[in-house]
């Protein structure tokens, strides 16, 4: 980018330099500076950044030899906090997809209930000794070495009748599986049903 003007005179091109040198040597640090200051919003940090090599060209003496560090961070800081107090007086902003969160409706303890109730008569309907498995495994905590010990069967039977109740009960609570959930991948998502 060039900032030459038409009709600008040499001692234009040498602030110009000057200004260049600058940016080039002080833009790293300040861009990290305000990206910190604005919690990783790196868009309004460049902004910021803008606006500040700006006001330096606009009000700075360049030909002098004053160190304009402090000056350049102390400017992007004021325009930091400047932004967050227009934010906060004015009214909240809105786009344009609120609306949407207005008509999904938030989950609710009746949703829970149903399907408590659905999972308790699920369960109800498993042979007892899936019943069993499942009471050891995931209610009171025992890994599958140790429900084994406690129902008295290898731990090669507690897996297969867990994987088997639990596929009924999902049967039963209309969660679908995909062909690579079937094969022990990734855990199975509710249906919309």
């Amino acid at each position: 980018m060039s900032w030459t003007v038409m009709g600008s005179t040499g001692s234009v091109v040498a602030r110009e330099r000057v200004l260049r040198t600058l940016y080039d040597e002080q833009v790293d640090d300040l861009f990290a500076f305000v990206v910190r200051l604005l919690g990783g919003d790196r868009q309004r940090a460049e902004d910021v950044v803008q606006e500040t090599m700006l006001r330096c060209w606009r009000t700075q003496g360049l030909d002098e030899d004053q160190p304009l560090r402090p000056w350049l961070f102390r400017v992007a800081r004021n325009l930091v906090i400047d932004q967050h107090r227009s934010r906060m007086a004015r009214p909240q902003e809105v786009n344009g997809n609120s609306w949407l969160d207005d008509l999904t409706p938030a989950s609710d303890d009746v949703e829970r209930l149903l399907s408590s109730l659905i999972l308790k008569e699920a369960i109800l309907q498993l042979p007892a000794k899936h019943r069993e498995v499942l009471y050891e495994t995931y209610y009171a905590g025992r890994s599958v070495r140790e429900a084994a010990l406690v129902l008295g069967v290898p731990p090669g039977t507690v897996k297969s009748r867990a994987f088997h109740a639990v596929r009924a009960l999902r049967m039963a609570m209309n969660v679908v599986e995909t062909a690579d959930e079937e094969a022990g991948e990734r855990p199975v998502q509710m249906s919309a049903a």
